[in-house]
């Protein structure tokens, strides 16, 4: 379990630039308990998936932490139970998805990860900044651009900011 330290915000998957969010082809929106915002979006099947945030804020002085909220596989309930489906769950081993933050005094931050544990909602860590003016702005993205495979069976939820400490 993780302690609750200092601030914390959470922006919904519907603020955010998705490649083909429109096009029910590609994906839907699930409502669900699990979510944060009550709803997430979820990836049928498509070639490149590109996910772009922004926001500016007045964080307190202090070191933040960033994390994409994902999960492959869709969960529902069936009698009272979580029933993950994953039977469109794919691509996401071939090459490995590139998680990027940038600030608007310079920083940078990415991480890349291997999408590979089904049925669990993951916080996947991008990086860190520091804040010791106010307002930052703060970009924030998701990518997997690799046009050889399709992918697919990924819920996206949220992305969290957190505070660890002050400076």
């Amino acid at each position: 379990m993780e302690k609750n330290r200092g601030m914390c915000v959470c922006i919904s998957w519907k603020e955010m630039k998705i490649t083909g969010i429109e096009d029910r082809r590609y994906w839907t929106h699930v409502s669900s308990d699990e979510s944060r915002f009550n709803t997430f979006a979820f990836l049928k099947q498509i070639w490149w998936v590109e996910v772009e945030g922004n926001l500016e804020f007045e964080f307190p002085a202090g070191n933040y932490s960033v994390f994409f909220r994902l999960q492959l596989g869709k969960t529902s309930r069936r009698l009272g139970r979580r029933i993950c489906t994953i039977d469109q769950v794919h691509g996401w081993n071939i090459k490995p998805v590139q998680f990027q933050l940038s600030t608007s005094n310079g920083q940078q931050a990415s991480a890349q990860y291997y999408l590979n544990e089904p049925g669990k909602w993951i916080n996947y860590y991008v990086g860190d900044f520091v804040v010791d003016s106010m307002p930052t702005k703060l970009k924030f993205s998701m990518t997997q651009i690799d046009c050889t495979h399709t992918k697919g069976g990924l819920c996206l939820d949220s992305v969290l900011i957190r505070g660890g400490g002050l400076i």
